[in-house]
């Protein structure tokens, strides 16, 4: 739930126009829902400018499809979160303007018109998660299409890890949509510069360096391995292949 305020903010440098999500027509798709389902805590939430669906599929696996038009961001894992390997494997696909980002291509960065707005899409394959006390929603991103999630935020250094450096950064979110209802909260960012599709992320190698940056966490709800996407469509199915 990080993206439209700030996309709103670089249509509106950019153009001077900006379509609100709360004026687009409510789409038909996946009621917002958190809950469990064989073993694993599940969370689907739409903005519900999308026609979008959600689906829970056997063991750690789920699906979304969706269409260009609004924010979306669900998928499977644990409630509360921990410190704890993330296993996974997915296949990714989303397209925009007749361009795609897929589990096997590489990512890349590029504005696109819709009408007289000038605006980005946005696609992320990430471990998704909530604090309390304090109230943080944080990102460890796998892969992302056209914006990277980070670069509103401010640089807070980087990790290596798995193959990769992974770039930190923190943002502020003011009144905006959170598991306590509208709210001001920090958001933390780790985003892998070699994105991928399958692997293992050690959520505490990222705990420890964000709280190293003088970035620290509160009390664990919940943690998923997530989809995320505004102003695109596409698919995508994943599978958690650590146990629940």
């Amino acid at each position: 739930m990080f993206f439209t305020k700030a996309i709103l903010a670089a249509s509106v440098a950019a153009s001077g126009v900006v379509a609100a999500p709360s004026l687009f027509e409510r789409q038909q798709g996946t009621p917002n829902e958190e809950g469990t389902h064989d073993g694993y805590f599940f969370s689907w939430w739409s903005d519900g400018a999308s026609p979008a669906t959600y689906t829970n599929l056997a063991g750690g696996s789920y699906s979304v499809e969706w269409q260009s038009g609004g924010n979306l961001v669900g998928g499977k894992g644990w409630n509360p979160g921990s410190a704890r390997d993330v296993s996974y494997e997915a296949d990714w696909y989303v397209e925009n303007n007749g361009n795609s980002v897929s589990s096997t291509s590489t990512p890349y960065v590029y504005p696109w018109k819709l009408g007289t707005q000038l605006t980005w899409s946005l696609q992320y394959l990430t471990v998704y998660g909530w604090t309390v006390d304090p109230l943080i929603e944080y990102y460890i991103v796998e892969a992302h299409g056209e914006y990277n999630p980070g670069s509103a935020g401010e640089p807070r250094g980087s990790v290596d890890y798995d193959g990769s450096t992974y770039q930190l950064y923190e943002a502020t979110r003011v009144d905006a949509p959170s598991i306590n209802g509208t709210q001001t909260f920090q958001q933390y960012f780790a985003v892998r510069e070699q994105h991928r599709t399958s692997g293992t992320v050690d959520t505490g190698v990222f705990f420890d360096a964000w709280a190293g940056a003088n970035m620290p966490l509160g009390n664990h709800y919940y943690m998923i391995l997530a989809t995320e996407a505004y102003q695109s469509q596409g698919n995508s199915q994943v599978t958690i292949t650590s146990g629940p």
